[in-house]
Parts: C-alpha cells; sequence; structure tokens
C-alpha cells in the first residue's frame, strides 16, 4: 500500500471481538480485516447494482421481443 489515511471508527464490542478473533485466526492485522470486509461490501453493492441494471434492460429487451441473441442480431440490422 503506498499511502494509508489513518481513521477512527467505533465498533460494537461484540464486532470488535469478532474482527479482533478473525485477524488473529487468519494472521492479519486488524486493519487488513476491517479493509477486506469494506472490499466484499463494495463488490457485493457493485454486485447487486449490475443485476438490478441487467433485469432493467432485459425487461426492455422482452418487451421489444429479444428473447435471444438471434433475436438480438435481427433487431440490430433493422
Amino acid at each position: 500500500m503506498a499511502h494509508a489515511v489513518k481513521k477512527t471508527i467505533s465498533l460494537s464490542p461484540e464486532l470488535a471481538k469478532e474482527a479482533e478473533e478473525t485477524a488473529s485466526e487468519e494472521g492479519k492485522t486488524l486493519s487488513a480485516v476491517i479493509q477486506d470486509a469494506l472490499r466484499f461490501a463494495r463488490k457485493e453493492r457493485l454486485k447487486k447494482e449490475f443485476y438490478q441494471i441487467q433485469g432493467y434492460w432485459s425487461g426492455k429487451a422482452k418487451k421489444k421481443g429479444i428473447l435471444s441473441e438471434k433475436d438480438l442480431e435481427r433487431y440490430l440490422k433493422t
């Protein structure tokens, strides 16, 4: 990591204990465990957003009768 920004966060005692236990079990620092958790949360948010966008456009395609790649190819050629 080229540059780290130090932040102070508050955790419930239970969550702090769980994070410390996870760090110990995985041989990581507490910071690394928190960073992993934040990366995972971001990945899950992006995945959810992707599926929402995919669902939106899939619905639009179905309304136009585009149900397969061949349908899409025919639609794009017109």
